[in-house]
């Protein structure tokens, strides 16, 4: 580890990013924390989907991290902590981005990681300002499959991807506690970074591994109308640009899916 952070490693609870936002709320963290579950019995996913994992097919952890600005400041977070994660995988499993990216490792906005076309991982983020004289506590939720089984993927209710794809044979998976503190350690250089200069700093990095650049996309919502267009890339505050003709929409991070047109 290479910042001031403090590791929790549980064998079961119900949700780390729960576990951390009811100590939030009770005014209960001081200092930035990172907690570990072997087992999640009612993780959380986007839209309120169920993340659900059994012990070694998935690495789940929270950080929660005192930002010292306004929830306003944050927007991008999601992508920038996703920048993040890739550069931990590459670490932890001691190959160069470029070869990840050659096997095919990308974003996909606003808070996915992916493999080809399938997913690897999923970043989701929750907190607040409970004063405003008070620092934005946000809790950063990171999963990521370990292995492609088929109990994850009957789970999941789709074909995944795992990070035991990215080896080089013969090499093996490192364990789990490794990659999470490879991860803390990248991750901690995206916070204090972030926290500085905003999503600015990421946003040229993350355009490299938009998995859908310029390609064309269905945004869906609940209660909104679907929007078809081509993904141009991020704007310097993280929001999808949405080209529709001669005309560019911006869609911000809130329930939204982004999927190829078929």
């Amino acid at each position: 580890m290479n910042w001031n952070c403090i590791l929790e490693r549980v064998a079961h609870t119900a949700s780390t990013n729960d576990d951390l936002l009811s100590r939030w709320r009770a005014g209960e963290l001081i200092d930035p924390i990172a907690r570990m579950a072997s087992v999640q019995t009612s993780g959380k996913g986007r839209a309120g989907r169920n993340w659900q994992t059994q012990l070694d097919d998935s690495l789940c952890f929270s950080v929660a991290y005192p930002f010292q600005c306004s929830p306003a400041e944050l927007s991008g977070l999601s992508l920038a902590v996703g920048i993040g994660v890739i550069n931990g995988i590459s670490s932890a499993l001691n190959l160069p981005l470029s070869k990840l990216y050659e096997m095919g490792l990308r974003l996909k906005w606003p808070n996915d990681i992916l493999l080809g076309e399938r997913k690897l991982g999923g970043i989701l983020i929750e907190g607040g300002q409970a004063q405003p004289d008070q620092p934005t506590w946000m809790v950063i939720g990171i999963g990521l499959n370990a292995a492609k089984t088929a109990a994850l993927e009957s789970a999941v209710g789709n074909v995944i991807a795992g990070l035991e794809e990215l080896l080089i044979k013969p090499a093996a998976l490192p364990a789990l506690d490794i990659i999470w503190l490879k991860i803390l350690d990248q991750l901690g250089l995206v916070l204090h970074e972030f926290e500085a200069h905003g999503f600015t700093a990421f946003q040229k990095i993350w355009l490299e591994w938009d998995a859908y650049a310029n390609q064309a996309v269905v945004i869906t919502s609940p209660g909104i109308s679907p929007q078809s267009g081509i993904a141009v890339g991020v704007n310097t505050v993280g929001a999808l640009i949405l080209e529709q003709g001669s005309q560019q929409h911006f869609i911000h991070v809130g329930d939204v899916s982004l999927r190829s047109q078929k």
